[in-house]
């Protein structure tokens, strides 16, 4: 008997042996397709999906001044305190000789007046900050929340943080140009948007 003629060799295969399934390296039906519902290229996110309404100017308005109450309450008692406890009537007087003449005033703020303007600054500007850092982190500050309206990225509808916050507020200086054009252009903007907001792109919308 040789190797050659080896029976196990010349054993008969089970049918099918040795053969791939089928459908075996084959993709399942839209694999690595790009799914439908956003722009391609894009994967699925804030802008996939229906965004809530965009708020009225009347109500982002409305939301401002309730924020500047916030604000110019507390600061403004401190003011006319200082001012009303701690001003002195200005005492002027007049030197006169044949040729020239020379005034001298005594007077105005006291100390006590000083510190309490300065406290009122203080608190003006402490409370200015935490309405960002609130615009920031939540995208509401006390005035959006009582009128039901946030603040978000246009993009994905997440929150714009604190340091985009602090810029957009900077941005606001555009929008007082050309006669506060800009804090007026939400009235007929589709996406009721300031210049500030077209700059960071963001939105204010109803919640």
């Amino acid at each position: 008997m040789t190797y050659g003629n080896d029976p196990y060799s010349q054993e008969p295969q089970p049918p099918g042996y040795g053969q791939q399934p089928p459908g075996y390296g084959q993709q399942p039906p839209g694999y690595g397709q790009q799914p439908m519902g956003y722009p391609p290229g894009q994967p699925p996110g804030y802008a996939a999906y229906p965004q809530p309404p965009y708020a009225s100017w009347g109500a982002r308005v409305g939301a401002y001044l309730i924020d500047r109450l916030i604000i110019l309450i507390p600061a403004g008692i401190l003011y006319g305190v200082g001012f009303g406890i701690g001003f002195k009537d200005a005492d002027c007087t007049t030197d006169s000789t044949d040729n020239s003449y020379s005034t001298s005033c005594s007077g105005g703020l006291s100390g006590a007046g000083l510190v309490l303007v300065l406290l009122g600054a203080l608190v003006a500007l402490v409370l200015g900050l935490w309405l960002i850092y609130r615009e920031g982190t939540t995208g509401q500050t006390p005035g959006r929340k009582a009128l039901g309206i946030k603040l978000i990225r246009e993009n994905d509808g997440q929150v714009l943080g604190f340091g985009m916050a602090f810029v957009r507020q900077i941005c606001h200086i555009v929008d007082s140009l050309a006669c506060y054009l800009g804090w007026l252009w939400p009235i007929w903007d589709a996406k009721r948007q300031t210049f500030a907001d077209k700059i960071i792109g963001s939105i204010v919308v109803k919640v």
